[in-house]
């Protein structure tokens, strides 16, 4: 853990242009391998036929509802260990990561199996009919059991993320990657398995991880890791975890409620719009990864120097990763956008023209406008670090329920625009949210964290006074 207490002396007091490289370029490398395991299922399948690739497409949004909503757990623990240890509390830290896997670990299992048993109901509602059907049910009930191993990979992230390690989530990342794209071709092509063979590559390429993850938090020495008498499940902790917690998963599972709801307006178009739409997505998600990357390191610096009670360095050090995601993402979208480029990329993942054409269409338009991405991600580092989760969820829910719906439903109704009402639904709205999430920084609701936090000398950092008081969330009149 030398590379974590390094990256906690940049972050507090060393160059904020490191930090927040050192923090984000690994972030930016996990995510980029996450992806890679959709893309490899994409790819794969893409190859057995668009029915099989639509099937995916279309109950993906399904599976994403439970995950976010889960890791809502885990963005807590992230956001209030980076806290704890930016005011010097490693044993509360060493807690709260113990009340998180408890908590996080519980959810995963148990909203598992209620998915898997109503799963057939599911594609019902979705529409799904025949072969479509069929693939959708058998991918869920299969993929869906990945969700405990995801969990606990997700938690091992946030423990090491908030200490200033993010390379060794990376590097765990990269090992569950690189199985995934062994078994991918192995169970869907060479075995015949189709899509039960897709979903049970991702499930096995998630176990490994999730199994070395437990390990190493397991071992003596570690100062932020698992301990079974830190495990006993404590309410002023639990109240904490659901406080700032509970508005992201909230907002997290009603932004990929819409995304299911937007499959199912993109499903009336049919399954080579449902194609398109999926591969468009998916590509979009690397363009943007760079800033996902950033947004985290914002959370985590932040988080600390907030706990430290350096207000004025916190916003600094959002100004820096502010400007260089929309730069970034600003001159890459301009490249992406063009037909020529997009329509390559698309290619790679379909042989059928028509898809082609709709998939190269909607990641041209996605790609010019991505700068607004960065403006999003690093808004929402801000508020996370400083634990007002409510401002994301708020700004989740209605991007996807009111901007986006309200777009599309003009562009349908009014516009008569087709299937590209789609399409222009999605950067119009991430539009609207990237301005009234910026709107919200300038108002300044961030500098009053709703977390107060104590050093080992019971003094509270950001008000330089003796603190009496045990820890504590600080009321709604503070919000």
């Amino acid at each position: 853990m030398k590379a974590a207490v390094k990256n906690q002396e940049e972050i507090l007091h060393g160059s904020l242009w490191k930090a927040v490289l050192a923090l984000a370029v690994p972030v930016i490398i996990n995510s980029f391998m996450q992806t890679m395991y959709n893309l490899t299922d994409t790819y794969w399948l893409g190859k057995l036929g668009t029915d099989q690739l639509a099937a995916i497409n279309l109950v993906t949004p399904v599976q994403n509802i439970v995950i976010n909503f889960g890791t809502g757990v885990t963005v807590a623990g992230s956001v209030l260990i980076s806290q704890f240890i930016g005011a010097g509390e490693k044993k509360s830290a060493r807690h709260m990561a113990n009340q998180i896997f408890v908590c996080a670990t519980g959810f995963a299992l148990i909203c598992a199996a209620v998915c898997f048993f109503c799963t057939p109901a599911i594609v019902r509602w979705l529409g799904a009919e025949g072969e479509i059907s069929t693939h959708a049910v058998m991918y869920l009930r299969v993929v869906i059991w990945d969700m405990p191993f995801l969990f606990m990979v997700n938690i091992f992230s946030a423990i090491h993320q908030a200490q200033g390690d993010t390379v060794t989530p990376m590097l765990l990342n990269l090992f569950g990657i690189l199985f995934n794209m062994v078994m991918d071709p192995a169970l869907i092509v060479l075995c015949k398995m189709g899509v039960a063979g897709a979903a049970l590559a991702t499930v096995l390429a998630k176990l490994l991880p999730a199994a070395v993850a437990f390990g190493l938090l397991c071992r003596k020495g570690e100062e932020v890791g698992l301990d079974r008498s830190c495990m006993r499940l404590k309410w002023d902790k639990v109240k904490m975890i659901l406080q700032i917690g509970l508005p992201t998963a909230i907002g997290g599972s009603t932004m990929q409620l819409g995304f299911l709801l937007m499959s199912r307006n993109v499903f009336v178009y049919g399954s080579q719009a449902m194609a398109a739409y999926g591969i468009g997505n998916k590509v979009n998600g690397l363009i943007t990864l760079p800033s996902n990357g950033i947004g985290s390191a914002v959370a985590t610096i932040v988080g600390q120097n907030m706990g430290a009670g350096q207000t004025d360095r916190a916003e600094k050090g959002y100004k820096i990763s502010m400007g260089i995601a929309v730069v970034f993402l600003f001159v890459g979208g301009m490249v992406l956008s063009r037909n020529v480029i997009s329509t390559a990329i698309v290619s790679i993942f379909s042989d059928d023209a028509e898809v082609i054409a709709m998939a190269a269409d909607f990641l041209s338009i996605m790609a010019f406008w991505c700068f607004a991405n960065g403006v999003t991600n690093c808004c929402s580092g801000l508020f996370q670090g400083t634990g007002h989760t409510e401002v994301t969820m708020a700004m989740d829910a209605a991007r996807l329920w009111v901007f986006r719906f309200a777009t599309l439903w003009f562009c349908e109704s009014v516009l008569k625009m087709g299937v590209r009402s789609v399409w222009y639904s999605v950067v119009v709205s991430n539009g609207i949210a990237a301005a009234l999430l910026f709107l919200l920084y300038l108002a300044g609701i961030w500098r009053k964290p709703r977390i107060k936090v104590r050093t080992e000398q019971g003094t509270d950092p950001r008000e330089g006074r003796p603190s009496s008081a045990p820890l504590h969330h600080q009321g709604p009149q503070d919000l």
